[in-house]
């Protein structure tokens, strides 16, 4: 008797020392619970973060002025195109998921991307410090580009664009993988990850809003440009150095291919009546796993029902003993497919908001230009201003992970304190009153500007640092709607999609920057009819930015409604069992 109890221990033991989430080491055994990821393989994608994103921000959060500037486009023109290349940035990570959750595994895929990021910064900075390929200038503001400048510095940034596309969707969910869905100990661990994840992101942001900056514009843009391309290698290496240490998730095929059988066999038997309540009549498999690799099974749910037709399973539906996938899927496939289906409207919530928080690059900017950026001697880049957004972000972090959560724990028993669905909502109230100070703060400068005649004005006596509090208010919002949008889209996909739905979330970073170079296309086009200098001509001190900044307004609230309402009719998913 006593034999059979030492050998129950011995495998229960043996069971303890690997994750049941499927993981598996660099050597693709199963990943050893004690010495493979958590917070020992964390720091070094972090650090990896940390690194990429100084070299995004070091690069992006100036690139408005260089177009202006440098590459000579209007103040509209250029505002359109870093919508536009900044909207790219973040579409490009469908493909990169896409190749993670498919082929390679979000590892390979996050070290093949950043090698083509690193060929786009080099370009880039060669294309700003190689005479024949930079721009002519007779002063910082004064330069003039030839065609070919111009091409060069956008194929350097669409290359940076495409690299991207395969470390945004990846970096989060590849730490994430890192602790055990089935260790409780671990999953609580795992809340922590994200608002680390994005403190790490705001570090580089900070240095980048504030060292790199300055380089940008009194050093010049080829050490501008250069210093984020060497960091974006540092990257690399810090990424390659935790190797041994991490837990990788195995690709499970195309989500694409299993969302088209689910759609196709569903189609080929609408004609038959779905089932009232969960039934023997629905397809699943009979092992404990999931047939989707890297994937536990899902619960079946009473939602979009409709779908459940292609687990019905008829006599018609096998082929050589077998189940053909395009007539006949299981239960976890509908659920996977109704689990995206589930997140697109909270999805289309963040488009606005994304709308919002992209003028810290953009308008922001533009309108810190016009302000007095002298402190003594000393100038002040507009673009660095964007600091303050940073510093609210790591306070907020702070503040949330160390006070909020643990207070609001108290009284909720949730084991983040409140919902991701609440956290995110909190956010999009935040962001209307940074729209609302933004505006304020534009009528109160026009003020300034037409009672003492100030339109020709290059830098008007109102300091720069009113524009303080809107980046603080949105540095709030994105810690709580942002931070919770990542942690909500990696939570709720299906364990084999999860590189996938971070990239869409993601894309709301990508429509929100084309809907604001959409909003500037109509009001610009509505605007200056009669040839009126419009709303944001390229003197601000005739124009109207604090009308923008009220659209903005006005469409957060309406998209507050929308979540409220996506929100309370949201069903959280439900897992059942394990992967080992």
């Amino acid at each position: 008797m006593s034999e059979i109890v030492d050998a129950s221990a011995k495998v229960d033991t043996e069971e303890d020392l690997y994750t049941k989430d499927g993981t598996v080491d660099y050597k693709n055994n199963p990943a050893n619970k004690k010495t493979t990821g958590t917070w020992k393989a964390c720091p070094f994608i972090l650090g990896n973060e940390c690194c990429e994103r100084l070299a995004y921000y070091g690069m992006s959060t100036n690139l408005l002025l260089y177009f202006k500037n440098n590459l000579h486009q209007h103040s509209a023109t250029a505002s359109k195109n870093l919508s536009n290349w900044s909207g790219t940035c973040y579409i490009t990570p469908l493909l990169g998921a896409f190749v993670a959750d498919s082929y390679l595994g979000r590892y390979w895929t996050i070290v093949i991307f950043s090698i083509i990021y690193i060929m786009g910064m080099t370009l880039l900075t060669i294309s700003a410090s190689v005479p024949g390929l930079k721009p002519t200038c007779i002063s910082k503001e004064n330069c003039h580009a030839t065609s070919t400048d111009v091409a060069v510095t956008y194929l350097a940034l669409y290359l940076v664009a495409l690299g991207t596309g395969g470390i945004k969707p990846c970096v989060s969910s590849y730490g994430a993988d890192q602790f055990d869905d089935a260790d409780v100990i671990e999953t609580k661990r795992k809340s922590s990850f994200f608002t680390w994840y994005y403190l790490s992101i705001n570090v580089g942001a900070l240095i980048a809003s504030t060292v790199l900056v300055w380089i940008q514009d009194n050093v010049g843009w080829g050490w501008g440009f250069g210093i984020p391309a060497v960091t974006m290698a540092l990257a690399v290496a810090s990424f390659f150095s935790g190797t041994r240490l991490y837990r990788n998730q195995k690709p499970g095929g195309s989500p694409l291919t299993r969302i088209c059988q689910v759609i196709v066999a569903s189609w080929r038997k609408r004609a038959l009546n779905v089932p009232g309540e969960k039934s023997v009549v629905l397809y699943e498999s009979t092992d404990i796993k999931s047939a989707i690799v890297g994937s536990r099974k899902l619960d079946h749910t009473k939602d979009l029902s409709f779908l459940d037709k292609a687990a019905m399973e008829l006599q018609s539906d096998h082929v050589k003993g077998s189940a053909d996938p395009w007539r006949l899927c299981t239960v976890t496939q509908v659920e996977e497919l109704k689990s995206i289906i589930k997140l697109l409207p909270i999805w289309a919530t963040g488009i606005i908001f994304i709308a919002v928080y992209s003028q810290t690059s953009n308008l922001f900017v533009l309108q810190g230009s016009f302000m007095d950026i002298k402190i003594n001697n000393f100038e002040i880049p507009p673009a660095s201003l964007s600091v303050f957004d940073t510093l609210s972000v790591i306070f907020w972090c702070l503040v949330y992970e160390r006070v909020l959560v643990p207070v609001a724990r108290k009284y909720t028993g949730h084991k983040s304190g409140i919902t991701l669905l609440q956290r995110m909502g909190i956010g999009l109230v935040i962001s209307i009153f940074a729209m609302l100070a933004a505006g304020i703060l534009e009528v109160i400068r026009l003020g300034i500007v037409q009672r003492n005649n100030y339109y020709d004005l290059e830098h008007m006596p109102m300091s720069i640092f009113w524009q303080v509090p809107p980046y603080f208010l949105i540095g709030c919002a994105e810690v709580f709607t942002m931070v919770g949008q990542i942690e909500f889209f990696y939570d709720q996909a299906p364990d084999s999609m999860r590189s996938l739905c971070s990239a869409l979330a993601l894309t709301t970073n990508s429509l929100g920057n084309y809907l604001s170079s959409l909003l500037v296309t109509i009001v610009m086009g509505i605007t200056t009819k009669g040839g009126k200098p419009g709303w944001i001509p390229d003197n601000l001190n005739r124009g109207q930015l604090q009308n923008f900044f009220w659209l903005l307004t006005v469409l957060s609230v309406l998209n507050l409604g929308a979540f409220l309402l996506v929100a309370k009719w949201y069903t959280y998913k439900k897992t059942v069992g394990t992967l080992r």
